[in-house]
């Protein structure tokens, strides 16, 4: 059974926004009174939000899918459709939120910190609020947009004030048990531990939280034993206590071999830009199992030359407890030291004057068009936040709607930008990445000017395809209409002398 869960997989489908009504409001004696209808909802946004009555991300694991509540259509009388719930999901201080490539979105380290991982989709606008001085009377709508649909990968990073590390069966989960009131299971073989342990210690004033990292082992930077999947929860500690067992029963190994193996392991682990790397954290060595002769003979034998690396070196052990007191009041220093740097940065940091500055419309409306070559000729994809999120707002079965797409896509330069480009009339365009919306462009034209421009290079429009009848075709037929009217005199007059009808 699954009890501990640190990184997950989820798929989260953000609530759709409702379609906006097309209505007219009808009373006694004004059957039409004006257009009512009223938008549709927003959807609802899935938020992650960082709390400490969470400790796993087990409950992802079980159910990876969520999904918020859809907005509510709008309707007639000038009534808005209800916006969707939004999803508030809980997960533990040090969570990670990564994309599909790996990128990091997200990091809530504090209680209380969100973040939106799939916002729900705008709702449409009614009739109601289309109607302007030039379109009195919409008979449309804009559709409402689909919520975010979004594949993430939940990451949680252990925040410990104090990373134990060391061999398998070093000790470090009885080290935990001895100096807190945490109760991890201890037996003596090999990856016991198969998830980090936490545990609160108490001593001279300091408190302070200690976890255990499993599975380190020589290669576990590369992939081997269980190192790699844990080694990311050091990442967030103050300083790291190597616990070297000095009764190992392996005559090839010994506490300084055993040391040297875990730093090259951390040396080769790479840890986000902007922290401290993992050697140049504070370190402590404490020497495990002086209880047993042989333990404590190995322990002051390489006490001296520990220390002559420059560490500070704790003779322990965690069954009479020798030497954990004084343990703890080191490694208390430490946290508190550590914690007064960051209390004071982070107070220097919010003393800087933060300016906010609303982003430009200009940027919102900005677009690419780019030529892409084509079975068929040349293809011009359109990308821009306007102009996509207008395209899936379009209800393509109204005319009126889709007049209305061509009058918003024309005012911010659409038009203008693909004759720049090269487009002409009847040339594929795509709004949107990957299939998109595909329609065949028949610019608006609005001036002499533009007709020109959008023909061929060396043609003219308005020569080419003219209409206006020339005086000799207007002479031409002027003579044929004369003659068709003599003809039609001649024919009378033979019908009279023949007999087939006279004057009165």
């Amino acid at each position: 059974m699954v009890t501990f869960v640190d990184r997950v997989q989820v798929f989260f489908n953000a609530g759709n926004g409702g379609n906006g009504c097309v209505s007219v409001k009808r009373e006694k004696f004004k059957p039409l009174a004006g257009p009512d209808g009223g938008n549709g909802g927003n959807g609802g946004d899935i938020v992650l939000t960082a709390t400490e009555q969470v400790t796993t991300l087990l409950d992802f694991h079980r159910r990876p899918h969520r999904a918020a509540s859809n907005g509510a259509y709008g309707a007639g009388d000038w009534r808005n459709g209800a916006h969707g719930e939004s999803l508030q999901l809980e997960v533990p201080p040090g969570t990670v939120v990564k994309s599909e490539t790996g990128a990091v979105l997200a990091d809530l380290t504090e209680p209380g910190d969100t973040f939106v991982a799939a916002q729900g989709g705008q709702g449409g606008l009614g009739n109601a609020a289309l109607a302007s001085t030039k379109r009195k009377a919409p008979g449309f709508a804009l559709l409402g947009i689909a919520g975010e649909e979004v594949t993430l990968t939940l990451e949680l990073k252990t925040i410990a004030d104090v990373a134990l590390v060391g061999y398998p069966s070093a000790g470090k989960s009885s080290l935990i048990a001895a100096m807190s009131a945490a109760k991890p299971k201890i037996a003596d073989y090999p990856f016991t531990t198969l998830h980090p342990n936490l545990g609160v210690v108490e001593h001279g004033g300091h408190r302070f939280t200690i976890a255990d990292v499993p599975g380190l082992i020589e290669g576990a930077s590369e992939g081997k034993g269980l190192g790699l999947d844990f080694l990311r929860h050091v990442e967030r500690c103050s300083a790291l206590l190597h616990v070297l067992d000095a009764a190992a029963l392996e005559p090839e190994r010994d506490p300084v071999s055993d040391l040297d193996v875990i730093l090259r392991e951390l040396a080769a682990y790479p840890v986000p830009e902007g922290q401290t790397p993992l050697l140049e954290r504070p370190q402590l060595v404490a020497l495990n199992k002086v209880d047993i002769p042989d333990g404590r003979e190995m322990a002051e034998f390489m006490k001296g030359e520990l220390e002559e690396r420059g560490y500070r070196v704790f003779l322990i052990s965690t069954v009479t407890r020798e030497g954990l007191q004084e343990l703890g009041y080191a490694l208390g220093e430490i946290v508190e030291t550590d914690r007064a740097a960051k209390l004071a940065a982070k107070q220097e940091q919010q003393s800087e004057r933060i300016v906010l500055r609303p982003q430009p419309k200009s940027r919102e409306a900005s677009f690419t068009i780019t030529v892409e070559g084509g079975s068929y000729g040349p293809v011009y994809r359109i990308l821009g936040a306007k102009p996509e999120r207008w395209v899936k707002q379009c209800d393509f079965t109204n005319d009126e709607a889709i007049g209305y797409l061509a009058d918003r896509l024309n005012k911010i330069g659409i038009e203008e930008g693909l004759v720049k480009a090269g487009a002409v009339a009847g040339s594929t365009v795509v709004i949107g990445e990957g299939e998109g919306v595909v329609f065949d462009w028949e610019p608006t034209l609005t001036s002499a000017a533009e007709v020109q421009v959008v023909g061929a290079r060396g043609t003219d429009s308005r020569i080419d395809q003219s209409d206006r009848r020339t005086n000799k075709e207007r002479r031409k037929e002027y003579h044929e209409w004369m003659d068709a009217k003599a003809a039609m005199r001649e024919e009378l007059e033979r019908e009279r002398e023949a007999g087939l009808w006279k004057e009165d």
